[in-house]
Formats: C-alpha cells, sequence, structure tokens
C-alpha cells in the first residue's frame, strides 16, 4: 500500500518584531498559536522527522492524519513564542540548528536576529523538540568542496553531541539546496534522514534524503494555511517560487560550472 503524503511545514523565526532579513520568513506569535489550533481543530497528529522517517522505512503505521512542524536555523522566538504553544498542544516538532550561530562557545556569529542559546537549545530538547542538525555555518552546501561540505556536516553533528547528549538523527539542508553528492556525504556523516524544501508534499517514494517541505511566511494566513495541511493546492500556491526557484538554479549552475573551470586552471 502506498502511503498518503504528509505536509512538513517549515517554519523560521517566531516573532513579534522580525528585522528586515528575517521578515518575511518570520510568523507572528499570535498568527503560529492561531495556526497551531488549526493543526488541533482539524485532528491532525505532529510528528517528528525521526518519526516520520523511521515509520516509512520499517513500514511501521504512522498515526492518523501526520503532519511535521519543523523551524529552521535557531532563532531564540522558538523558544520564547513557539514552545509554549507547542507544549500548550503537546505537539512534537523538530529544530534544525546552525551550531555556528547559536549563542556560546562555538558561535561564528552571521545568525540573522536573535538567535538561542545552547541552555535555551536544552529546554527545548526537553520538551519534545527534535534537534536536529543545519550545517556549522549555513552555507550553500552544494557550492562547497568535499573537505568544506565535511566539516560542515560533521562539526554539526559533535557539537550538538556534544552539547546535548545525543547525536542529532535528522538534517536540513541550509537553503534547501542539495545534490546526489551533498545527500551522499549527509548520509555517510551518520544522519538518518534529510528534509529539503519543494514546497511540495513529503512522500515515502521522495527517499529518506529528499522529503519535502511547505514554507510558511509572514503573508500566510489562516486560509492558506488550512490548505497547506489539509494538502490541497500546493502547486498552484508556490506557482511563482517554483519559477524563481528554476531561474536561481540554471544561476547557481553556472556559476558552479565557472567556479570548476577556474579551480582546473590553477
Amino acid at each position: 500500500m502506498t502511503e498518503a503524503p504528509v505536509p512538513v511545514l517549515m517554519y523560521h523565526s517566531v516573532a513579534t518584531a522580525p528585522n528586515d532579513a528575517t521578515r518575511e520568513l518570520s510568523v507572528a506569535p499570535e498568527a503560529f498559536a492561531e495556526q497551531m489550533a488549526c493543526i488541533g481543530d482539524r485532528g491532525l497528529t505532529p510528528v517528528n522527522t525521526a518519526d516520520l522517517a523511521a515509520s516509512w522505512r520499517s513500514g511501521r503505521p504512522l498515526p492518523a492524519r501526520p503532519v511535521l512542524i519543523t523551524f529552521d536555523d535557531g532563532y531564540e522566538g522558538v523558544h520564547r513564542h513557539a514552545l509554549p504553544v507547542l507544549a500548550k498542544h503537546g505537539f512534537a516538532s523538530t529544530l534544525f540548528v546552525s551550531t555556528g550561530w547559536i549563542k556560546g562557545a562555538y558561535d561564528m556569529g552571521g545568525g540573522l536576529d536573535t538567535m538561542l542559546d545552547w541552555d535555551q537549545v536544552r529546554e527545548l530538547a526537553a520538551d519534545d523538540v527534535e534537534i536536529g542538525g543545519h550545517s556549522h555555518t549555513h552555507p550553500q552546501l552544494d557550492q562547497l568542496d568535499d573537505a568544506a561540505l565535511r566539516h560542515e556536516l560533521i562539526h554539526c553533528k559533535e557539537i550538538i553531541g556534544d552539547e546535548l547528549g545525543a547525536v542529532p538523527a535528522s538534517f536540513a539542508y541550509p537553503y534547501g539546496y542539495s545534490s546526489r553528492r551533498v545527500r551522499e556525504a549527509v548520509r555517510e556523516t551518520g544522519y538518518a534522514q534529510a528534509l529539503a524544501v519543494g514546497n511540495g508534499l513529503a512522500r515515502r517514494s521522495q527517499g529518506p534524503y529528499a522529503l519535502q517541505r511547505v514554507t510558511v511566511r509572514r503573508s500566510t494566513d489562516i486560509e492558506e494555511f488550512e490548505r497547506l495541511v489539509e494538502g490541497r493546492a500546493i502547486a498552484r500556491t508556490f506557482a511563482r517560487d517554483r519559477v524563481l526557484t528554476k531561474g536561481y538554479a540554471m544561476v547557481r549552475r553556472a556559476r558552479q560550472v565557472r567556479r570548476k573551470a577556474i579551480r582546473s586552471r590553477v
């Protein structure tokens, strides 16, 4: 039997007054609370990334009407605003952290807004939030050479393991960008599954290292959110995104070819 596709929601910042760098991909705390209430009212069951992938890998059935709630990067509002709402509903979720952006001993700067610290990450982990990897410095992984790619993946995994006492099982690609080489490196590093973007529903046929997500933005109103979690009109909702993504993909491929040509002449 073919498993039904699953909506995987991709959040970033949850903030009252986000800065310009994160505004489009942030949601207001009031909107987030309304969206979580919508999930509860519709009888959906949030699961985390590891549980979804493990169920599809083993054939173990998922709960009725599963949905994933995921957060990228590690913004402080996930702890301040999202966690109380998730705890109120008893919802599982996954947070993918860029370890070089989290406040503390490994902080390299570069975070786009106020970031979590490791004590807050530990509190999230203690409250049914799966902590996954999102690289160390949030680069476009498919543009890195092999050594830099492995460093980003391994350093991220080691830091999370040191800070939380458990190595992460799940990974999310920064910017959603990956390639066969990147996916293979993620697998070899020991991550059991990884999320892309794609703005489509996640399906078992995508494989454990290319599961798609749908983007939740500040402009996502409750009617659009209802369509996302119900899996309706996804292609129409993100039609413009796909056109822009295809155009930018051509630019990125041209840049990559140019870099390879330059390296071959050195």
